[in-house]
């Protein structure tokens, strides 16, 4: 008896161990925004360089699904590149920087300058041929966003447009995404966000970034306030951020992290 005692008390000791050895490191989800979501991946990773044995885990799929996601308890944290829907006001939101959205061209299409009324003409199918806004004579191929995403939400705001009235010939998710499509097609038209357009643009992607109002397209523009299609880039939560939530999310509202912020192109927001 005294040998299965010991054969048992053996057993659970071994149980015990390899309990522990499969315990779970804490982890944060955060699920949301393309414009956001490769900040929010390089916070996290100093974040984790900070607090080891710590994982943050970040995945995109546009505004909506950050809204969508915090409040079903599938993220700890939204992603959402906009200010809050005043139907989304159970979320509270935490501003991490600023950023614009803007139309961009291929390089070699000869248009430098389209006026906003022109731009909704091109968009609702009113004009169709480049030859119409000073071009050359080619159809207009319009990249619109997919349903959800913050840019299609924003750029309808600012042209006062419903999404029912774009007549888009490709639909993208993502700003890279945005960004390749118009790159390899010198007759298309998109608008994605300006940090992943200037940024792109500097390193060789054959891409040009439209004036909106009048208005250059330019980080510089957004960190002055004078370009006017502009939003904040939040992360979002259902309850009021406790413990390793709280953290993260004082973290990447901090000065630690501004190099980061700059290094997307973004602008930092003072505190």
């Amino acid at each position: 008896m005294k040998r299965a005692g010991g054969f048992v008390s053996a057993l659970l000791l071994a149980a015990s161990l390899l309990s522990c050895g499969q315990t779970e490191h804490p982890k944060l989800a955060l699920t949301g925004s393309s414009t956001i979501a490769p900040l929010a991946a390089e916070i996290g990773k100093r974040f984790e360089s900070l607090h080891p044995g710590v994982r943050i885990d970040v995945q995109s799929g546009g505004s909506g699904r950050g809204v969508t996601d915090a409040r079903q308890g599938l993220a700890d944290i939204g992603l959402v590149s906009r200010s809050l829907k005043d139907d989304e006001k159970d979320l509270t939101a935490f501003s991490i920087a600023r950023d614009g959205v803007c139309i961009i061209l291929h390089k070699d299409t000869p248009v430098a300058a389209l006026k906003d009324e022109q731009v909704v003409a091109i968009y609702t199918g009113k004009i169709a041929n480049w030859k119409d806004v000073g071009g050359k004579d080619a159809a207009i191929t319009v990249v619109n966003k997919a349903e959800g995403r913050s840019t299609l939400e924003l750029f309808c705001h600012y042209f006062e447009l419903k999404s029912a009235d774009l007549k888009a010939h490709v639909v993208i998710g993502d700003n890279a995404q945005g960004v390749k499509t118009v790159a390899g097609n010198p007759d298309s038209i998109g608008y994605v966000s300006i940090g992943t357009a200037e940024y792109e643009a500097r390193h060789g992607i054959p891409i040009k970034l439209l004036a909106t109002g009048g208005v250059a397209a330019s980080i510089e523009n957004v960190r002055n306030s004078t370009f006017p299609f502009s939003r904040v880039l939040n992360l979002v939560t259902l309850k009021p951020p406790a413990g390793l939530v709280k953290e993260f999310i004082d973290f990447a509202q901090s000065d630690k992290v501004h190099d980061l912020i700059k290094e997307q192109y973004f602008v930092p927001i003072p505190r």
